[in-house]
């Protein structure tokens, strides 16, 4: 069932330990919707949009011919997810996990459904 950038937030909240969502166009770095705390998202937006640009740009340097699934960042208490749209190359959804209360496996697979969903 197709969602709208709120719907599929509010859907992303129902994973076990998220704490912060986000939709974010990675070309100005400004997020399109946030839902959740804990995490300064407007920053976040704007950082995350470097760290996928960059990564975009080393496999490029590398003559990789694929495409970026997902991105995790492993912290002490926390697993950030940056999830490019496979429809869009602009957009990606931001998840922030609380790593204790986390399923990571499911997390991903919750994102990746989410994204699939997702209509802009």
């Amino acid at each position: 069932m197709a969602k709208d950038v709120s719907g599929t937030l509010e859907s992303l909240m129902n994973v076990d330990g998220a704490m912060a969502a986000a939709v974010v166009d990675s070309k100005s770095g400004m997020a399109l919707g946030t839902i959740g705390s804990g995490v300064n998202l407007e920053v976040a937006a704007a950082g995350n949009s470097e760290v996928l640009r960059s990564k975009e740009k080393v496999m490029q340097s590398l003559g990789l011919n694929d495409n970026i699934e997902d991105i995790l960042i492993s912290l002490g208490k926390q697993y950030h997810l940056i999830r490019p749209f496979s429809k869009s190359k602009n957009l990606f959804i931001y998840l922030v996990l609380n790593r204790e209360k986390a399923n990571l496996a499911m997390a991903r697979h919750k994102l990746s459904e989410a994204e699939s969903a997702l209509e802009v």
